[in-house]
């Protein structure tokens, strides 16, 4: 909670502006604040769908970064919690500080705004909230890098920066930029916290400042989300593709290599040498060999427990619909034919990362999301394999 001497000479308040920020491709003045964005305005303008927009706006990634000498930092806040009808409430999200690189403190803020959703009938219902604090005390004394890394599954607005001591923006790191995109499992899905998450952990691992495009139910191949990548800074840049096109049963074999190409093309077009990794799906049983579309099965909401299950059916193959393997053995003919006349370019199969034998260990909760622990070793993985020594971004 907030102490009662804010207005005493003890406290500096810092406007949030996008000079505190990482991670973030837009920032957006508010009513309370600024909203991070991850997607830039020009591509939310070109797509209506709300799930795009729950997505871009949960910060996941972004984080302020800054120098103090301050022992005391609170944070206000307004975030926005999503409740399902029949669901119990999830867990508030996690704000984790970290003070010269090392973790120092998780908080969460209550209330705030509710966005209330019936996934039976896709009826929704919103309602306004207030602002609260994360306060994290006891920082060591003396100059030091501060980051608070922000919710990733939590539309976040930054209101009011205080500490009891100056803040300036952090230093250039002089790390590479890592830019990845990839669905709700880069995204973070089943997540104990923000630096938790996979790309989170491989970019610690890989000494990188990371820009998350991990967008839940919405790595769809879409042209203002390749413009979006092309147009960023980036040293380096992967590109997870694959289960949201299954999830959501949204195009065909015919389809699919061409905005494969047309994707990379677009990107390509503003990094003509950055390294770039095409990273295919890690594994999913039900969609191995079965397509889309995903549905959701309510028959556990009441105890918690959603899973899902697949809609399609094996025989729906031959007419051209798309499964994990199809989508790999795909993903590693574009690559191999690309990589002829563009170096920088490789493939990693996803099942390097998660496959059957951890399947077998580390079951999907879901049938769909890691969770926390296996979170955790994805990132690791991709941290051996492509930050680690002969790895194509060591």
């Amino acid at each position: 909670m907030p102490t009662d001497d804010r207005s005493s000479d003890r406290w500096t308040t810092t406007p949030v502006t996008a000079a505190l920020l990482r991670g973030a491709l837009d920032v957006e003045r508010t009513e309370h604040g600024v909203l991070p964005h991850r997607l830039p305005a020009r591509a939310r303008a070109q797509c209506a769908d709300e799930q795009l927009a729950m997505a871009e706006s949960q910060p996941s990634g972004v984080r302020l970064a800054f120098r103090t000498r301050a022992t005391v930092v609170e944070l206000d806040a307004l975030p926005t919690k999503r409740l399902y009808i029949g669901a119990p409430p999830r867990p508030d999200g996690v704000y984790e500080l970290l003070v010269d690189g090392r973790p120092a403190g998780r908080g969460s803020i209550s209330g705030g705004n509710t966005v209330t959703m019936d996934m039976r009938d896709g009826s929704v219902e919103r309602r306004a909230g207030r602002p609260g604090t994360v306060r994290f005390s006891g920082l060591p004394e003396g100059g030091k890098d501060v980051e608070i890394w922000l919710p990733h599954n939590e539309t976040t607005e930054l209101v009011a920066l205080r500490t009891d001591a100056a803040v300036e923006p952090a230093r250039p790191s002089g790390r590479r930029v890592w830019l990845h995109h990839g669905s709700s499992i880069s995204h973070g899905s089943d997540g104990a916290g923000p630096t938790g998450i996979w790309p989170a952990v491989a970019a610690s691992i890989g000494g990188v400042e990371l820009v998350n495009l991990g967008l839940g139910g919405s790595a769809l191949l879409d042209p203002f989300t390749a413009r979006a990548i092309r147009d960023a800074e980036a040293d380096l840049i992967s590109l997870k593709i694959g289960i949201n096109l299954v999830n959501m049963d949204l195009m065909r074999l015919r389809a699919f290599g061409p905005a494969v190409h047309g994707f990379l093309d677009t990107v390509r077009e503003g990094h003509p040498r950055t390294p770039l990794l095409v990273v295919s799906p890690i594994l999913c049983p039900m969609h191995e060999e079965t397509p889309g579309p995903t549905a959701p099965d309510f028959g556990g909401l009441g105890e918690g427990r959603l899973t899902f299950v697949p809609m399609g059916e094996a025989a729906e193959v031959a007419g051209g619909k798309l499964t994990l393997r199809v989508i790999r053995e795909e993903l590693a003919r574009i690559v191999s034919e690309r990589a002829g006349e563009d170096p920088l370019l490789w493939y990693l199969d996803g099942r390097e990362l998660y496959g059957e034998r951890d399947s077998e260990e580390l079951s999907l909760p879901d049938q769909l999301h890691p969770d926390a622990a296996t979170h955790r070793r994805i990132g690791e993985r991709f941290g051996a394999l492509v930050f680690g020594e002969g790895g194509v971004f060591a």
